[in-house]
């Protein structure tokens, strides 16, 4: 058990000398993780916005869908760009 953790521990740092590895991983994971948290804000608000008056759930839902779809085109332009 004790050489398979020494083992790991030279093989991650072995992986964290190398220059590079990881640098656009970064990049796109945080923009990923922003588009997750807008799309989850537009969707607590637009479920609250619904409960607050559920006759404008037409417009909510067009609103929202819009809103989720602008939050998601973070991810795609951290992603390719």
């Amino acid at each position: 058990m004790i050489e398979v953790i020494a083992q790991a521990t030279d093989q991650a740092t072995q992986a964290a000398a190398q220059p590079g590895g990881i640098t656009g991983s970064i990049q796109g994971g945080l923009g990923c993780l922003g588009a997750a948290i807008g799309v989850g804000i537009v969707g607590m608000k637009g479920a609250e916005a619904v409960g607050r008056n559920p006759d404008a759930s037409g417009a909510i839902l067009v609103q929202s869908i819009i809103g989720m779809a602008l939050a998601e085109a973070v991810a795609f332009y951290s992603l390719f760009l």
